[in-house]
């Protein structure tokens, strides 16, 4: 049937990118280093170090992940084309619609894995620490950046990363005022930076009785997690640091303690707190690290500024000037204004499915082919 014969040839055209990415991703290296990886977990001692050991235990599932996600799709590709063959021979046209589909996923998963080889830069490999803000307008603002922060959670559990609360400081009647989590995992950082920026919200108020159309913002930052081997210059004479008590959701979110901390950076103006830990030593600790991260990203936007190829992004992640708008009335739509990526499946989006604005995000940075000049 000539359905099948224009997909033998579509998968036979599609087979060297198969081939070109199972090089970028290096997976020869990436067994190498698994092996040696599971003999020093295998070894006495490993867990006298236990966070050396943890994150030598993430690394081992990142790598094993990455060997067998490539292994997956070159058996969805045999698998593709033994249904082809077989249907062509017994000319059966009900197995087009799964043939269709099962071209359409594996392509969609090489192009998503093509892009994250692109994530070359200095911290892109690292862990992601989100902060949400409310913006003006009360409770509308602040119930749409709990939206934006489950959105994100929901993303993060999507694609197996963890995801931790840092700290949540609630709304004044729902939502939130402001928000941290950590989401860990190979890549995360370089997943999410293009996230960072201004959210806008068009819907009709559910707090409002007369039940009229609202706008609200919320901005996301976006940093990634500096690596202690990673030196930061931080003069223990210009931080502050207050102690308070916890709140939070009920314990939904965080553990109510009396030991949570904030660091004040005096210099910068910078402030972070964590809730977190039940220790006010591991909350500052924690502290610490999200300083660091804020000095090294001030440090990235300062050198950033100075390349004029980058002055059009850079623009789009300041206060005030929408990176994506999020339209549930009077019509659904979500447009991100950079890319020009959009789609009217707006549920599936606020349940965690950002992946389309994510691949058009690292298309557009790697051709500089950009919606807004």
């Amino acid at each position: 049937m000539l359905e099948f014969d224009e997909y033998r040839v579509w998968l036979n055209n599609f087979k060297p990118q198969l081939d070109t990415l199972k090089d970028a991703l290096n997976l020869e290296g990436a067994a190498r280093e698994l092996d040696l990886l599971q003999s020093q977990s295998a070894a006495p001692g490993f867990w006298d170090d236990p966070d050396k050991a943890q994150k030598t235990q993430q690394r081992i599932k990142t790598l094993q992940d990455k060997i067998e996600n490539q292994a997956k799709r070159e058996r969805n590709w045999s698998d593709l084309f033994t249904l082809c063959e077989m249907g062509n021979e017994e000319e059966d046209a009900s197995l087009l619609p799964e043939l269709s589909e099962g071209c359409k996923a594996l392509e969609e998963d090489v192009e998503s894995a093509r892009l994250a080889t692109l994530l070359t830069g200095e911290y892109d490999n690292a862990n992601a620490i989100l902060t949400f803000h409310a913006g003006a307008g009360g409770t509308e603002a602040q119930d749409w950046a709990q939206m934006l922060f489950r959105m994100y959670t929901r993303w993060a559990e999507r694609h197996g990363f963890n995801c931790e609360t840092i700290d949540y400081l609630d709304g004044d009647e729902a939502g939130l005022k402001s928000a941290t989590i950590m989401i860990s995992g190979e890549n995360a950082y370089g997943f999410l930076r293009g996230e960072n920026g201004v959210h806008r919200l068009v819907r009709v108020s559910p707090f409002d009785a007369n039940a009229r159309r609202q706008t609200s913002f919320a901005a996301l930052e976006v940093m990634p997690e500096i690596p202690d081997d990673v030196e930061v210059d931080i003069r223990p004479e210009d931080i502050e640091m207050q102690v308070f008590r916890s709140s939070g959701a009920g314990g939904q979110h965080i553990n109510k303690t009396s030991s949570a901390v904030r660091l004040i950076h005096k210099p910068t103006g910078i402030v972070v707190s964590s809730q977190q830990e039940r220790s006010q030593f591991q909350n500052r600790d924690t502290c610490m690290r999200m300083l660091r991260s804020k000095l090294v990203e001030l440090q990235m936007q300062a050198h950033a500024e100075k390349i004029s190829d980058l002055k059009g992004v850079q623009m789009k992640i300041e206060w005030g000037s929408q990176i994506r708008s999020y339209v549930f009335m009077p019509y659904q739509l979500v447009k991100d204004t950079r890319t020009g990526f959009e789609t009217a499946n707006i549920n599936s989006v606020m349940d965690g499915d950002l992946d389309g604005f994510i691949n058009a995000y690292l298309s557009c940075e790697a051709t500089g082919n950009w919606a807004e000049k």
